[in-house]
């Protein structure tokens, strides 16, 4: 099957030729799919059905819940709890691994919900979903009157009431909604309209400036309507359409279709690189390999409490492809090291060795500053690790001139300035500390007990002395089984030359060698 380019840009998002393959069929008609991002199954639901089931390329399709109370859309937050839009209720609940099941919206001033139908979450934690009435038709829902007089879009945040975000009079069938990458934009569009209107997110969660973003999504020739919608990573929106899926650029212009088989209902990211998309499509559902993968949800960077290692079913390795690197936040540690005050600040106990100025040169505090904002907000782990000595050095030997060095120097005495971290990179609130008396991180020190704990395999890498303490745990890392990324421009040492020889030779046959700005966007 051949999807359909209408700009340039739709083949930088997926392969014109890319398969449309069956992972499942012979149900009623599916919706609400969602991946989880430790387990690696697909979720989804079947309303006529009254059935929730799931599919992972080892076992296929399974069934996991009977009644379901025709739920229709789900998603997870942040815990990894499942959020679920039920028809036969008209609630939104949560449910929790153990099997508790809360709901957080079932009314709007004293009179129930038409019927929950899709639902999104916000990195603050709020909740948004739209309400038609589908789930009071028959086959779709129960057949009961409606006591709500209209269609809304509502936000509900842990403990409160569900507030109408829109005008009661907007929307005919309000229906799929998502959030731009940076979440000040919800997208959210009407079956009924055939079109997609966009809402400014205001600070407080509340919506303004509604307006149109895409219309006309409809066809004489095929069947389909905008019914689930999702935000890609560079901000185009996903929304299904007749014939399949079609692609729109944050600017409103139409980039191209997916097609598929059947009538498509729904759709979501998914795979072990959230690179492919699964559609449930009326009887079935398919998954079609994408160049482009979702924007960063809150669920996507979300652990089970006392999850641990890794699953097995995670890439074995950063994922490289069309030059662009891919990284899962979840496997990810941030290692800041030795960015201390003796290290490279003038007036510090190395203040002579040229640190300080290489470090100025490569920029490397708001660099490494930067790139750990970026890190903290997709939830990698932070590991500061700091080389600290006792007043008068005790434990630490003599056996090579870089301890010599350290010792003759006075330097990295707990509770001095000098071992203090640089300003900017102070430890925040989960960040982790780690101390060492050596060039490498990992001898003598909890860094491994920390990485195993809370399940990290790949290691960003940063600090001072790129061709000593970089280039010592890069090495060791390697050698313990870790994947090594080093941003090269959040690294110093004490001169150009130094750290060029390390990061263009020993380096790169340890480690993927990189910059900030491309290690950001790998975490998506």
């Amino acid at each position: 099957m051949t999807h359909v380019t209408l700009r340039s840009e739709f083949e930088t998002l997926i392969d014109p030729y890319a398969p449309v393959a069956q992972v499942g069929t012979g149900f009623d008609f599916t919706e609400g799919p969602i991946w989880h991002p430790v387990d690696h199954y697909l979720l989804f639901s079947d309303m006529p059905g009254d059935v929730r089931r799931r599919w992972d390329a080892r076992r296929g399709v399974v069934e996991v819940k009977r009644p379901s109370n025709k739920c229709n859309g789900m998603t997870y937050d942040a815990e990894l709890n499942l959020v679920v839009c039920e028809h036969a209720t008209s609630s939104l609940v949560r449910e929790r691994p153990d099997g508790r099941r809360e709901v957080l919206a079932s009314h709007f001033q004293g009179q129930e919900l038409n019927s929950p139908n899709d639902v999104c979450v916000h990195s603050s934690g709020a909740i948004y979903f739209s309400d038609p009435w589908y789930g009071r038709m028959p086959v779709y829902g129960v057949e009961r009157p409606r006591q709500l007089g209209f269609q809304g879009v509502y936000r509900v945040v842990p403990g409160g009431e569900p507030k109408l975000v829109v005008e009661r009079n907007l929307f005919d069938q309000p229906n799929g909604l998502c959030f731009s990458p940076d979440e000040k934009l919800l997208y959210v569009n009407d079956t009924v309209q055939a079109l997609i209107r966009v809402f400014d997110v205001n600070g407080d969660g509340s919506l303004a400036n509604a307006r149109v973003f895409a219309s006309g999504i409809k066809s004489e020739l095929e069947g389909g309507l905008p019914d689930g919608m999702k935000c890609d990573q560079h901000g185009n929106v996903w929304v299904t359409a007749p014939g399949g899926v079609w692609v729109y650029s944050p600017r409103g212009e139409l980039l191209g279709k997916v097609r598929a088989p059947e009538l498509v209902a729904n759709l979501a990211w998914g795979g072990s690189d959230f690179r492919t998309l699964y559609l449930t499509a009326t009887h079935s559902v398919y998954a079609i390999p994408t160049k482009a993968g979702p924007r960063h949800e809150p669920y996507m960077s979300g652990r089970r409490a006392g999850y641990g290692a890794t699953s097995s079913t995670a890439p074995a390795a950063p994922i490289l492809a069309d030059g662009e690197m891919r990284l899962d936040p979840q496997r990810c540690a941030m290692i800041i090291q030795d960015l201390q005050n003796d290290v490279i600040m003038d007036g510090g106990a190395f203040a002579e060795s040229g640190a300080p100025g290489h470090a100025k040169q490569q920029h490397v505090v708001e660099n490494v500053r930067r790139l750990a904002e970026a890190a903290r907000a997709r939830c990698v782990a932070i590991i500061h690790v700091w080389f600290v000595v006792e007043p008068g050095a005790p434990g630490v030997t003599l056996n090579a001139p870089l301890f010599e060095g350290l010792v003759d120097s006075k330097a990295m005495v707990r509770g001095s300035w000098g071992a203090a971290p640089v300003s900017g990179l102070e430890p925040r609130p989960g960040d982790f500390v780690v101390e060492k008396m050596r060039m490498s991180a990992w001898e003598g020190t909890r860094l491994e007990t920390i990485l195993k704990a809370t399940g990290r395999d790949m290691i960003i890498n940063t600090g001072a002395w790129t061709n000593m303490s970089v280039e010592h745990t890069a090495r060791t890392g390697a050698d313990k089984g870790y994947f090594m990324i080093v941003p090269e421009d959040c690294c110093s040492t004490m001169n150009a030359d130094w750290h060029n020889a390390s990061i263009n030779f020993a380096m790169q046959n340890v480690a993927v060698v990189t910059r900030a700005d491309t290690v950001i966007r790998a975490l998506g």
